[in-house]
């Protein structure tokens, strides 16, 4: 067959440990091409790469022609590779041998053309970049070079043309965590100590990572959780409850990072993003838990609190209100302390009136009177005057009883004004770090993902 006698022909008298040349000067030029199948996996930790590839070269060997003529119009045939030369054409990020189907087969034709096409799992050393995690973009390098020969003995070229290998993603496997942007294609020599130079051929495959499922599974519920905080501002800080809440979200939150923490990416170089972002999170719950604490200890009623100082009525009552805008908070204070005012003068004037002298008309009913009156009041006073002074005693120990423990009130209800102005004030200083915080993430991360 036509076959067989072409294997003999082109095998019989073939060398396969020689550069396949006539002329020793003569370059072997080798056309290279890559695609992209799939992205297997990305390392953060280890900074390796692992991606399938569909790989291809293409040679011309002087010592692999014949005539079609001769041979039953035959012009291409396929020969086991390890019969003939093949070019030592590495990748210099190479980091282990990977599970590469073994192809035994080249295919040849009668001009002396050599096909070399194979599948290739590339574990590669790439430097990962995971500050922007999950909105990341890899660019890692494919450098292939003939390990031995020099560029007078191989040079490299690129099989296709650069736009057609930047946007095939013809065998690409679309459906996992990264996407394939483009491959870029670079030809360069170098040289190491002033040595030969050698042909060097780079495919830069970059690649970006899907965010959807870490934006739910991570950024969702932190941001759920400092929205529930921000809306714990609303609960009276005089009830005592908002302390409670605010620790159940502390706690809340420290169990999410421990979930979370086997999620984010890991390395030696750097932090990510995100993670930083989780802490900030963590900072302003602490933060919100410390101001709760010092209003409900400002607000809490004490016996032995002391007046507020005229600077911090100055400050919070007067100013701090005008600038909050929260005046009705002030006039309705002001009206009950006015309204407060009123009863206590009253009640003063109650307790100090002194009772009239009786009158009558008729003079003897008054001389009458007059005498039993003295006759009595002679009779007892000696009797009464004791009793007298214990009551009035009495009665002024529980009315100084009574304005201490007003005064008292009006103390607790100072500082009870002092703590609502100062919460709200507060919590829009809260309110507008949490805002400016994220509106600065959002935007960075938007950036990046757009770039």
């Amino acid at each position: 067959p036509a076959l067989r006698r072409l294997s003999r022909f082109l095998l019989a008298h073939y060398q396969r440990g020689t550069r396949p040349v006539r002329d020793w000067r003569t370059t072997t030029n080798v056309a290279i091409d890559l695609m992209v199948y799939a992205i297997l996996s990305v390392d953060e930790k280890d900074q390796v790469l692992t991606t399938y590839i569909w790989y291809r070269q293409h040679w011309t060997d002087e010592f692999l022609k014949w005539d079609p003529a001769r041979f039953d119009n035959l012009t291409q045939i396929s020969l086991p590779v390890e019969s003939i030369w093949v070019p030592d054409i590495l990748i210099n990020e190479f980091v282990d041998v990977g599970k590469s189907p073994h192809v035994p087969y080249v295919y040849v034709s009668h001009h002396g053309e050599v096909q070399n096409l194979k599948p290739i799992q590339v574990m590669t050393a790439c430097s990962l970049d995971i500050y922007n995690f999950p909105f990341d973009v890899q660019n890692c390098s494919l450098t292939f070079t003939s390990w031995l020969h020099h560029i007078r003995d191989i040079n490299l070229s690129l099989w296709r043309q650069p736009e057609l290998v930047k946007f095939d993603q013809s065998v690409f496997m679309n459906q996992g965590e990264w996407e394939l942007l483009y491959v870029l294609s670079h030809f360069q020599e170098f040289s190491v100590k002033s040595s030969d130079s050698y042909a060097e051929m780079k495919f830069y495959v970059v690649i970006r990572r899907r965010p959807l499922f870490y934006t739910v599974s991570l950024l969702l519920p932190s941001i759920f959780l400092m929205v529930m905080d921000i809306v714990g501002f609303y609960i009276p800080p005089h009830s005592g409850e908002r302390v409670s809440f605010k620790i159940t979200l502390l706690l809340g939150y420290s169990v999410f990072l421990i979930i979370v923490s086997d999620t984010l990416p890991a390395t030696a170089v750097g932090t990510p993003l995100i993670g930083i972002y989780f802490v900030v999170c963590m900072a302003l719950l602490v933060i919100s838990l410390t101001e709760t604490i010092l209003i409900v200890r400002l607000v809490h009623k004490q016996d032995l609190q002391p007046h507020v100082p005229e600077w911090v009525k100055h400050l919070l009552l007067e100013r701090a209100t005008i600038l909050l805008c929260i005046r009705d908070r002030k006039k309705f204070s002001q009206s009950r302390m006015q309204s407060l005012d009123t009863c206590r003068q009253v009640e003063n004037n109650d307790s100090t009136a002194k009772p009239s002298p009786y009158v009558c008309e008729d003079p003897r009913e008054c001389g009458a009177v007059g005498g039993t009156r003295s006759a009595l009041a002679f009779a007892g006073r000696t009797e009464g005057a004791a009793a007298l002074q214990e009551v009035l005693r009495e009665t002024t120990a529980i009315r100084q009883l009574l304005e201490k423990r007003e005064e008292f009130r009006d103390v607790a209800r100072e500082w009870l004004q002092v703590g609502y102005v100062l919460d709200v004030l507060l919590f829009r200083v809260y309110l507008a770090a949490v805002l400016a915080y994220s509106i600065t993430l959002g935007t960075l991360w938007s950036v990046w993902r757009d770039a």
